[in-house]
Parts: C-alpha cells; sequence; structure tokens
C-alpha cells in the first residue's frame, strides 16, 4: 500500500545529506590530513556528478513540461529550488573547511599552497620559467567580448575570464583554459612540499598571452555541463556508435552550473551567466579555491604519517594458488569481502582458467574494469590459449565508456565473442563462469559479486564475492549468461533474482514471508545494506514489516527515502550509515526466516533504476554457517560508533559517539583484523598480500 508522501524523503536531499557527510570526514580531526584533504576531493567530486546527471535531468523534466511528482510529492521544480537553497551552503563550507582548518594544519607539516605574489623573487622567476617552457605552449587566449561568436567552455573546465584593455578599441574579455595535461599544483621547490596552483601562475603571466594589451585583472571560472546523454535517443547503426558518439555529445551537453570566485566583478558574472543562459541560483560564488580536484594530487604526497597506516589484505592459504583455488570452491562455496580479503584469488580465478589446459571456457561481464586490467589480459591470453570466452561489456557504465571501448575492441581482435548488452539498460551484475573438464564430467564454476573486477576499487570499496561450484548456480549464471548475449527471455531461476522482473519481486516476496512467519511464531528480523534505497515499493513492505513488530536494521550508505522511528510508522526501524576510509558497496540482504535464515549477497541496490532498467543479479545462500557469518558481517557495521551516522525522521543524520564508559568501535578497522576468508576458511597458516 502506498503511503502518504510525507512518508517517504526526497531522494535528492538525501544525497545532499550523504555529501555532506563525506565532508565532513574532510573537518575530523582524528582523520589523518591527506586524508582529509581527499576527501574534499571526493566530496566536490561528488557534487559534480550529481549536477552532471541528477540535477541535468531535473531541469530537462521541468523545461519539457512533465509535472510527474516524486514519492514525496515534489515536482521537478520544486526540487531543484531544493536543491540550489541546500548544495550552495555545503560547497561553501567545503571551502571553510580549506581555509581555516586544513590549510594552517597542512602549513604545520610543511605542506602549503601559496600565493604567487608573495613569494620571493627568485621563487617568482623560477616558476616563470617553469611557466615558459611547460604552460605556455599549452595556452589558448580566445575572445569573449566583443566576439564573432563565443568559444565552447568545455565541462568541467577551470578557466580565467581576463579583462583587457585594447589600444584603441576600450575593455574586452578573454578566456584563457587552464591546461589538464600539466599538474595542477605547481612544485615552488623540490625539495619542500610548497606549491602554486597553475591558474595562479597563469594569472601572473597574462602579458606574456597578451601582448601590446594592458591586462586590467582576472578571476578564475568553472562550468559544469549536463553529462547525462540518453544512449536511447540518439541515432546510430549500432551500439558502439551510439556510445562513441555519447561521449563526443556530453563536453556539448547544457551548462547546468556557475563556479566563479567570489571577488569576480558583477559585470563579469552578468556576462558569463548570459552567455551560458543561467540565472543566479545556478552560480556559486566561492571564497578560495576553485575545483578541489586538486586536492587529490595533494594528497598523494608521501608523508605516511599523514595517511591511513598501510592494509595488506588477507589471503588464506587454500585460495593462494590456482589449485587450492579451485580445489576449495569445489569443496564449499567460498565467501571473500574486499578489501579486508585480498582480491588476488578473484585475479587468479580467471588467470588460472586461462592457462588450465582442463578449461574449456570462460564467460565474463565486465562494467568497470580501470585502464589497467589483469582480469582482461586474462582473458585475452585465455582466447590466445584457445579457450572459448566470451564476454559482455558494458559499454554505457557512465564516465567509463571510452575504457570499456578500449577493452571491448582488445578483446575482439584477440577472437573473444564480444557483446555489449542491450541498448535499452545496462548490464550491472558482477559474473564469470568458468567451464572445465575434470575426468569425464564438465564442471562449472561460477564467482558472483557486489563488486566490479576492478583491481583499483577492490583496494578502495568494500565488496562481497562467492566462488561456488554448486550445480544449481552455475545452471542459472549460465541461463542469464543465454538472456544476455542471445534471445532468451527467461525469468525464473533456482538460486539467482535477475532484475529486471525478480530482483523487486523476490526482496518484497520475502518480506512478506518474513512478516507472516513473525505473526504466527515471533523471531523476525530484517537486515539490509546497500548503498541506496529509494525503490517505493520496497520501503512500503518495511514499513508493513515494522507495523507487524519485526525489527529492520538498514545500513544504508547514501541516499535512503525512507523515514525512520516514525511512530506508527517504522518505530522498529533503525537506518545507519557508514562513511570511513573504505566506501561502503557492498549490498547484502538478511532475513530471519523463521530459524532458517536466508541472505541474498548482489550487485542490485534498492532503487528503481536497479530494478527496472538494469541486468542485476542477487544470489540466495543457503549455507547456514555462511548466513550467519554474513550476520555477524552486518553486527559489526551496526556496532560503529565512530564511522557510523543515524538518520532522523526528518532525514538528517547525526554522527554517532561512544557512550559513556563505551569504548569506541570502528566496524572497519575490526574487519581487517577479520577478514573473512579466515573466519570462514579456517586454516592454520596465511599469508598477507
Amino acid at each position: 500500500m502506498r503511503r502518504d508522501v510525507n512518508a517517504y524523503v526526497n531522494r535528492e536531499t538525501s544525497w545532499l545529506e550523504f555529501n555532506s557527510r563525506v565532508l565532513s570526514e574532510a573537518a575530523r580531526d582524528d582523520n589523518p590530513l591527506l586524508e582529509r584533504l581527499r576527501f574534499l576531493s571526493i566530496f566536490e567530486s561528488n557534487l559534480d556528478e550529481f549536477y552532471m546527471v541528477r540535477v541535468s535531468g531535473l531541469i530537462e523534466q521541468d523545461q519539457s513540461g512533465i509535472f510527474e511528482v516524486s514519492p514525496d510529492g515534489k515536482t521537478p521544480g520544486q526540487q531543484i529550488e531544493t536543491i540550489a537553497k541546500n548544495a550552495y551552503p555545503l560547497r561553501k563550507r567545503a571551502s571553510t573547511i580549506f581555509e581555516k582548518h586544513l590549510r594552517p594544519e597542512l602549513r604545520k607539516h610543511g605542506i602549503a599552497i601559496k600565493h604567487y605574489s608573495r613569494l620571493a623573487k627568485a621563487q617568482q622567476e623560477r616558476l616563470d620559467r617553469y611557466f615558459e617552457k611547460q604552460v605556455f605552449p599549452l595556452c589558448t587566449p580566445l575572445a569573449l567580448k566583443p566576439a564573432h561568436t563565443i568559444p565552447f567552455i568545455s565541462n568541467r573546465s577551470l578557466n580565467l575570464c581576463v579583462e583587457l584593455k585594447v589600444p584603441g578599441k576600450g575593455k574586452s574579455l578573454a578566456r584563457i583554459k587552464v591546461p589538464t595535461v600539466t599538474p595542477r599544483a605547481v612544485q615552488i621547490s623540490p625539495k619542500k612540499h610548497e606549491y602554486v596552483l597553475v591558474e595562479d601562475l597563469i594569472a601572473h603571466n597574462l602579458e606574456r598571452l597578451f601582448p601590446g594589451t594592458e591586462v586590467l585583472r582576472s578571476f578564475v571560472f568553472r562550468v559544469i555541463r549536463d553529462a547525462d546523454v540518453e544512449i536511447q535517443e540518439l541515432e546510430a547503426p549500432d551500439l558502439v556508435a551510439l556510445v562513441e558518439r555519447s561521449i563526443r555529445l556530453r563536453r556539448f551537453g547544457e551548462p547546468v552550473l556557475l563556479e566563479v570566485d567570489a571577488e569576480m566583478p558583477a559585470s563579469m558574472r552578468k556576462f558569463l551567466m548570459s552567455i551560458l543562459e543561467l540565472e543566479q541560483s545556478d552560480v556559486f560564488a566561492i571564497n578560495g579555491v576553485i575545483g578541489l580536484d586538486v586536492f587529490d594530487e595533494l594528497a598523494a604526497i608521501d608523508i605516511p604519517s599523514q595517511h591511513w597506516p598501510t592494509h595488506r589484505s588477507y589471503t588464506n592459504s587454500r585460495l593462494g594458488t590456482n589449485e587450492g583455488l579451485f580445489d576449495a570452491i569445489r569443496k564449499h562455496d567460498v565467501l571473500v569481502h574486499h578489501p579486508f580479503d585480498s582480491f588476488e584469488p578473484v585475479e587468479r580465478f580467471v588467470a588460472s582458467a586461462a592457462t588450465d589446459p582442463d578449461v574449456i571456457g570462460i564467460k565474463q561481464t565486465l562494467y568497470r574494469v580501470g585502464s589497467k586490467s589483469p582480469i582482461v589480459e586474462s582473458l585475452l591470453e585465455a582466447a590466445a590459449n584457445g579457450k572459448k570466452v566470451a564476454v559482455l561489456v558494458e559499454l554505457k557504465a557512465r564516465f567509463d565508456e571510452s575504457n570499456n571501448l578500449v577493452w571491448a575492441r582488445a578483446l575482439e581482435r584477440a577472437g573473444v565473442h564480444v557483446t555489449y548488452g542491450f541498448a535499452e539498460m545496462k548490464t550491472h551484475c558482477k559474473m564469470c563462469l568458468v567451464v572445465r573438464r575434470e575426468g569425464s564430467q564438465i564442471r562449472r564454476y561460477a564467482h558472483l559479486a557486489t563488486g566490479n573486477y576492478n583491481p583499483t576499487t577492490a583496494r578502495l570499496y568494500t565488496d562481497i564475492g562467492v566462488f561456488t561450484s554448486d550445480s544449481e548456480v552455475t545452471q542459472d549464471v549460465s541461463e542469464i549468461f543465454n538472456v544476455l548475449t542471445g534471445f532468451a527471455s527467461q525469468q525464473d531461476y533456482r538460486r539467482v533474482l535477475v532484475a529486471p522482473g525478480g530482483a523487486r519481486d523476490g526482496i518484497v516476496e520475502r518480506i512478506e514471508r518474513e512478516i507472516e512467519l513473525h505473526r504466527a511464531a515471533g523471531g523476525g528480523r530484517i537486515v539490509f545494506k546497500a548503498n541506496s534505497l529509494v525503490d517505493p515499493e520496497v520501503i512500503d513492505a518495511l514499513y508493513d514489516a515494522s507495523e507487524a513488530g519485526i525489527p529492520v536494521d538498514l545500513v544504508i550508505r547514501g541516499i535512503c527515502c525512507l523515514r525512520p522511528e516514525v511512530p506508527g510508522l517504522s518505530e522498529n526501524i533503525r537506518v545507519r550509515s557508514v562513511i570511513g576510509r573504505f566506501l561502503e558497496h557492498s549490498r547484502v540482504y538478511y532475513f530471519a526466516n523463521g530459524g532458517q535464515p536466508e541472505a541474498l549477497v548482489g550487485s542490485a541496490d534498492v532503487m528503481r533504476r536497479n530494478f527496472d532498467r538494469r541486468i542485476e543479479t542477487l544470489l540466495t545462500l543457503r549455507d547456514a554457517g555462511m548466513t550467519q557469518h554474513l550476520l555477524d558481517v552486518l553486527e559489526v557495521y551496526m556496532r560503529d560508533n565512530t564511522n557510523s551516522w543515524e538518520m532522523r525522521q526528518d532525514g538528517t543524520y547525526r554522527r554517532l559517539s561512544p557512550g559513556k564508559g563505551e569504548p569506541p568501535f570502528t566496524a572497519q578497522n575490526h574487519l581487517i583484523g577479520h577478514p573473512s576468508s579466515a573466519a570462514w576458511l579456517v586454516e592454520p597458516t596465511a599469508q598477507a598480500v
């Protein structure tokens, strides 16, 4: 039953709350200094993508006259107003955190971003020589006013708007795009961690770019554009061409946000607004650094004491060799929890299949694999070794399209059977199937996961993967691949819920089952861990569970549109968000199930897009011990009292802290010392990698 609109938190407001929690990590004194700087960069990268995708979509809806309201009863225009009201204060807070807190702390540790004008003459001369050799050849002055045509200002580019006095012509405006192929933070001396920003260096060398013209002043600005080009709306003969064209079009999306130096004069700001066709509500006037992505550069400075302690992922000895890995999977399903468990067994699973003479086939989905991919290299080797290799490459993985195109073409050249999924939806599931001849039998091995086959993110994101040779699961995986690569339209499977069609229904049915069992005998319990909880049907079912008296614990990192602890609606529901060193990315759905607990793990978040517009998989675990282990992991997250935030009824959050006499407890730190494969695959010896 659909509730009143007041039962739901607005999705966009909830996302802004999430990014506020990310920003709070930059303000925490107990986080390492350079990691705090990195959180500022993550905050802005998040905000950029939010404007490029979510805000741009709302603008398109509003301008097209589409007035479909959100579950909480807001029109696109009302949501845009709410975002404008809340996003700008967040960005101002980011500047304050850097200028008032981080900049002084960095200075104490010998790290400084300095102003060119305050440097010693010898330092300025050294930087001027650098400018002449490294920066000047990359700068192209472009007339803005007067101009026959306005030059295009690309998405997320950093620019200088320069006011000039041209002899005999009066004042004019020009634009310099700050080069991106040189470091943004230019080191003043190789012996010190002192820098000037390259835009500052350009600003003080403008006379070299405008000889014979008086440079009056210059100010930094930045433009964010619509980057959510819908693949299905483009016209081209095949999906590869569609994606290639969408990548090109992304640069030319409509402007949605203008960031300017707060000291930029009103006349210059209005001119930029006019050529970009933006309103005052679309402008952020910023005191301080514009383009916080530079902090990702600085966060890489090699000062170990100002970074997280080195984390060495655990590898169980039974998973440390090719033979041991397949032997372990053959005997029992294997669960790994990255980055606490090493990603190496996942890479070895594919690498060993590539060289194992008994392996005859490999099937794999690839969503975001990174610019360097040992797994793709293994697939290329497998093809060279005569294995039958089939790979589904999702070309529409937003902002990874170019990378995926490169790998897809390399795989095709190697003779791999490459498919690209469906134009109207994304293939988001994470699966690998290995077919092996063992004596007179053919045995299949599968890996299903919550995260991508990406070694970089596997060190930074928390994800769960399951290896299995269970015949029901491997048959399901085989049939799912047939749907992905052929014309099959199967809906029902044995152990795997598949979206679209089965994932939402499967979760709602399990919630309803939990309600029936609880009403009959008590003991009901539901625990979800996901990135986002948005889908109204699942939210309504969880409200039903709460009203039936079932305790519901939700660990939702990002967006949560459910209101917890509302009397008569959700008084039995608690919502936590864990923000820490690693990005929480795993999806787990647990049900007490009348004393026979059941857990599902997989790629799907509780969102309409995941259930209706993506190919997703959720694996049902039947092993009681493994299910209990997953519940233990979920309990660890719910015990966190240092990196955990509790959601209030109004959609805001409060950070939890240890109570009186209660020791601090951090879930991620605990899991570093208690990796899943150590608990699940008990061995006398193990090695760290």
